[in-house]
């Protein structure tokens, strides 16, 4: 990896944290994303003990899409972006709406990096070769999307907003494969299994209580990683996208997640909520 450029998005603790410090390990020049400055600063500077190249920090909630949006143009202007880890997620206790007016787990696990890879798509495809890596989870079979209800205005669960945005990840690689079809950038997301890390933190009391009882059986952040940094790393999959990879091994998702036109239509409305594309007169 020496000379390739990888951003990794959540970079501060856990998951996100472990694949810094692997792609480091191996020559990269990693680029932490987190939203905590003191996090972030710890982290660097432990990566820059360990690594040739030091590590950069860049700091964004992603819980704002002005945020996102100011990332993307420092990160736009890197010389190049060869990975871009889309690792940032969290499962929340109790509804909260982002001054953007979403639905805060769609905002974090879904709309931002959406938003964020489609504006740093111009930076991927003139580094060439390119990968794009996003932390899915096997929780997307436990989904109940409803492409009228994105929000979950009407029924909001914990459980199911989390689970409805990680099959939100694997639609978007699904469809972001598609779009990339021979440009040399390709678009795979992993299942790092359940790992010891900060997630649940925010979950509901259940959660966080099954995740005290579980800690001893769960995956250390570096087993959870692993995945992760296979995809950006090994020649193995250089050419393989759209796929949803566990333990190494492509793996078939849900069948909701592998159907294209639900990609399609997700594709469309997340275009509308992020701006990136005007709405749609109503009844349209």
């Amino acid at each position: 990896m020496n000379g390739k450029v990888c951003v990794v998005t959540g970079a501060t603790s856990g998951i996100g944290k472990a694949t810094a410090i692997a792609l480091a390990r191996q020559g990269a020049q990693v680029v932490l994303v987190g939203r905590d400055p003191g996090r972030g600063e710890a982290t660097a500077a432990e990566l820059g003990a360990l690594a040739a190249t030091p590590p950069r920090l860049e700091i964004a909630d992603f819980a704002s899409m002005a945020q996102v949006r100011a990332l993307a143009d420092r990160l736009g202007a890197l010389d190049r972006i060869d990975v871009l880890v889309n690792n940032a997620g969290f499962v929340a206790g109790r509804h909260r709406v982002t001054a953007d007016g979403f639905e805060e787990v769609l905002a974090v696990n879904h709309l931002a990096p959406f938003l964020l890879t489609n504006l740093l798509l111009g930076k991927l495809t003139a580094s060439a070769p390119a990968r794009v890596i996003t932390v899915a989870s096997d929780a997307h079979i436990a989904a109940r999307l409803d492409l009228d209800d994105l929000q979950l205005k009407h029924g909001w669960e914990s459980w199911r907003s989390y689970a409805n945005s990680k099959l939100a990840n694997i639609l978007f690689t699904r469809e972001l494969a598609r779009r990339l079809a021979g440009t040399r950038v390709t678009a795979n997301c992993a299942h790092p299994g359940v790992v010891r890390s900060g997630f649940g933190r925010e979950g509901s009391p259940l959660l966080r209580l099954g995740i005290t009882i579980g800690r001893p059986f769960l995956l250390s952040p570096e087993r959870g990683a692993s995945t992760i940094v296979y995809l950006a790393t090994s020649a193995d999959v250089a050419e393989a996208t759209g796929g949803y990879y566990a333990k190494g091994k492509l793996r078939e998702p849900s069948r909701v997640a592998r159907d294209g036109a639900t990609a399609q239509r997700l594709w469309q409305l997340s275009e509308e909520l992020t701006g990136l594309a005007p709405a749609r007169p109503a009844g349209t």
